[in-house]
């Protein structure tokens, strides 16, 4: 490989009108797949049905753990195995070591705020749910109310108690599932800002282009949804909406900043090759433990609707799963 691919060199610049234009189609998929699950579960002008809902969840599930295998994971290990990076890059799996660094962070970073809830939890006199998640497991399942029953508690306590139940568990409730959701979003938009700088300078551009506007819209459907399901005090409303629209102008930010570098950008090069291999295996370990743990486990392991319901529900939904995965893993034929 000469000096030239290895060294800052420069992105390929064909199709440089559909190139700018690709930023405002990418937007356009990016907020639609995002913003609509949020909008359809907190508006009253754009109603979907219930089945929609649980489509596009499970759908998402799936498409978020092919996203970590097939997207982030695999082009890490190409990346960091790079003819232009050092030799000693090949003695070693650092891509797999800095997934399974950023798999144990997250669960440290997640169990410590457990054990910090689940203490705010008890002492407002509240029992938690063990199979939840987050600060008191409000994402899914919430907490199981206790007032207690002394009878020589007094009518002050009671209120007090009543009144922390309706301020700080919504409170607690609210940061733990915010906690949850940027931790997936923060996965996501590194891998975003990536593409949408190799989409920029890419000599493929239109396989690639098409390619990641499916992809694109996708990804969105999958963090919608979760984004859909909060449960947040109205004042938070906001969260959702904002977490979208976050998603959706990612790429688009990374596709302009890949044109105004164009002409200095390799995506081949040596530093770009770190850099992006490193921001893509950390990435893989915060989705694999995102789509593993919080969608998989807490959808299917520990779900009651999943226990209790029936054999074709739980067939249907692992159906959706399936099927968003294998889409997602059949795009990365191409990106």
């Amino acid at each position: 490989m000469s000096d030239s691919n290895c060294g800052s060199g420069g992105g390929a610049t064909t199709y440089a009108q559909l190139r700018i234009a690709s930023i405002f189609i990418v937007l356009i998929g990016s907020i639609s797949g995002a913003l609509c699950p949020v909008l359809a579960k907190r508006t009253n002008w754009l109603r979907v049905p219930k089945a929609v809902f649980d489509f596009a969840k499970y759908f998402g599930s799936g498409v978020i753990i092919a996203t970590a295998f097939i997207h982030l994971l695999s082009p890490a290990l190409g990346e960091l195995s790079s003819p232009c990076l050092s030799p000693a890059w090949q003695q070693y799996p650092y891509p797999l070591a800095l997934a399974m660094l950023s798999i144990f962070s997250i669960f440290i970073v997640e169990l410590v705020a457990f054990r910090w809830g689940t203490a705010k939890l008890a002492a407002l006199g509240v029992r938690h749910d063990a199979h939840g998640h987050g600060l008191g497991a409000h994402t899914a399942h919430g907490p199981e109310g206790r007032m207690p029953n002394d009878d020589l508690n007094s009518e002050k306590i009671k209120e007090d108690l009543e009144s922390a139940h309706d301020h700080e568990l919504p409170e607690l409730g609210a940061l733990g599932q915010i906690i949850g959701v940027f931790i997936l979003e923060f996965g996501v938009l590194l891998h975003s800002i990536l593409i949408g700088l190799t989409l920029a300078v890419d000599a493929n551009f239109i396989t690639l282009f098409v390619v990641i506007v499916f992809h694109q819209t996708f990804e969105g459907l999958g963090v919608g949804t979760r984004l859909a399901y909060l449960q947040l005090p109205p004042k938070y409303n906001y969260v959702a909406i904002c977490g979208a629209l976050l998603y959706g102008i990612t790429t688009p930010i990374g596709i302009a900043a890949g044109l105004g570098v164009q002409n200095t950008y390799n995506p081949g090069s040596t530093t770009a090759s770190i850099v992006s291999g490193v921001l893509d295996s950390l990435s893989a370990g915060i989705l694999l433990y995102t789509g593993l743990v919080e969608l998989l486990a807490h959808e299917f392991i520990f779900n009651k609707e999943m226990i209790t319901g029936s054999n074709g529900h739980v067939a249907y939904a692992v159906s959706c799963m399936l099927l968003g995965c294998g889409i997602m893993a059949f795009l990365g034929r191409w990106a």
